[in-house]
């Protein structure tokens, strides 16, 4: 096989050998509806791909172009090169994350990793660098002989695994091992993991870093549960919000924060505030709240999601705010007073089958709204909002996110700042996607909603 060398290859210096012993390459990019797409090269066509980029049917990809203007170009960005552990293909394979281009060469405007980057320049601009993080739930499960799902280790009558590392009990602990082992080849630092609450549910959670980066590395966190689970063990890694009724949901929590560029300093944190944050902080979260339902048709974005958000889980339901609490919207996690950098907030809503380079970008220009409006949380609410009557709750304004798809759609359909923060061809586009998939939905509603059908399963237990 022969070897070409070129200044393009040259500038990856440590990565030069990693790339030039590779097989394949895949060119992997995110579509609006947060699949993760691509296509596949030999070794000898990787310089033309990173000089030229590689044409593809961009009339086929969701949310993409007319059939008439159909040609786009997948171009890899440098600086995500990786390289899969060997037994995901039985072969030597790297990776690489594709930015979208036209003929002409210039951005597609609804590539919703341009759309994160545009975010972030914007928020640079206003003066702040933002941080994010996020935590990933998902299921292990198989499959009988009436094509039934189960969690591996199916104990579905258990109400308490959180945390469980019984032997004979917890199955999947060296299948977690395995997956950080995959995820620190594919140069994503795991920072901790367990068992979640769920029979044969985990949770791997990595370094945080910008949107960007984070987005990407949510994407490749999933590529490689699913490989891991499926080459190594026969089993189905799922990321779907609800796959049983009554169980505990798979979520996505991201976590929030803000440096501010002039001071060098946490934009969240002060020793005197409320749980040690910042009254900008404050207004940060004002934002979210003010925006939350809108916001949920972009980062709960399934008809299954709902079936996640339901009271009596850890998953939330209202709109409210507090430290420490996880029946609020919007949490302040723990950390030591004197390590200000670490003051940040958690957002409980996200499941893992959003686009996070759009969720991303939404979530952050609702915050960056609420800081420039100087929109108030109001008070916090420092007890567990399921225990609270509706008398109780409406006195403390709290309100409800949407209970369908179909609601937060609306939602979203009346909110400017949302909508512009994706640009309104793109805002239009993915709720015209979305009001496709709650009308396809309809067709198989049941009686009792809070049910997960068998097109629930069937659409999103791989996605």
């Amino acid at each position: 096989m022969v070897r070409h060398k070129s200044e393009v290859i040259k500038k990856f210096d440590a990565n030069l050998k990693l790339i030039r012993n590779a097989d394949y390459i895949l060119l992997h990019f995110t579509d609006i509806l947060g699949f993760l797409r691509g296509r596949t090269i030999p070794l000898e066509e990787v310089e033309n791909a990173l000089t030229e980029g590689v044409c593809f049917d961009g009339s086929s990809m969701l949310g993409g172009v007319n059939i008439e203007e159909s040609d786009m170009i997948m171009k890899p960005d440098p600086t995500t090169f990786t390289v899969c552990p060997y037994y995901f293909y039985d072969k030597s394979v790297a990776s690489f994350i594709c930015d979208i281009h036209k003929p002409d060469g210039k951005q597609f405007e609804k590539d919703p990793r341009h759309i994160c980057k545009k975010a972030i320049d914007k928020t640079l601009k206003e003066g702040y660098e933002p941080t994010a993080a996020a935590e990933l739930e998902f299921y292990l499960l198989q499959k009988n002989e009436k094509d039934e799902i189960y969690p591996v280790e199916n104990h579905l009558t258990d109400k308490q695994r959180y945390f469980d590392i019984a032997p004979g009990r917890d199955v999947t602990e060296s299948y977690r091992m395995d997956l950080s082992n995959a995820l620190s080849t594919m140069g994503i630092t795991t920072e901790r993991m367990h068992h979640e609450v769920g029979s044969a549910q985990n949770e791997i959670t990595f370094k945080y870093s910008n949107p960007l980066t984070t987005a990407d590395n949510v994407m490749r966190y999933k590529f490689a549960a699913k490989a891991v689970a499926d080459k190594k063990y026969g089993w189905i890694a799922t990321f779907m919000p609800k796959p049983w009724f009554g169980k505990a949901g798979n979520g996505m929590h991201v976590h929030l924060g803000l440096l501010d560029l002039n001071t060098g300093e946490n934009s969240f944190y002060d020793s005197k505030g409320y749980a040690h944050i910042s009254q900008k902080c404050r207004y940060f979260i004002g934002g979210l709240l003010e925006h939350a339902k809108a916001l949920c048709a972009i980062v709960a974005p399934s008809v299954n999601s709902y079936k996640r958000l339901v009271p009596g889980y850890e998953a939330p339901v209202y709109v409210a705010w507090s430290k420490r609490n996880r029946s609020v919207l919007v949490r302040i996690p723990a950390f030591s007073l004197g390590n200000g950098k670490e003051a940040r907030i958690e957002f409980r809503c996200p499941d893992p089958l959003c686009n996070p380079y759009l969720a991303y970008t939404v979530i952050f220009e609702a915050g960056l709204d609420g800081i420039r409006k100087k929109i108030e949380p109001g008070e916090p609410v420092d007890v567990n909002v399921y225990h609270l009557g509706d008398t109780e709750r409406n006195k403390l304004g709290i309100k409800v996110l949407p209970k369908t798809l179909k609601e937060a759609l609306e939602e979203w359909k009346n909110d400017e700042i949302c909508i512009h923060a994706l640009g309104n061809e793109m805002a239009e586009n993915y709720a015209e996607l979305k009001m496709q998939e709650w009308r396809e939905y309809e067709l198989h509603m049941p009686s009792n909603t809070a049910e997960v059908t068998q097109w629930e399963v069937q659409k999103y237990l791989y996605a």
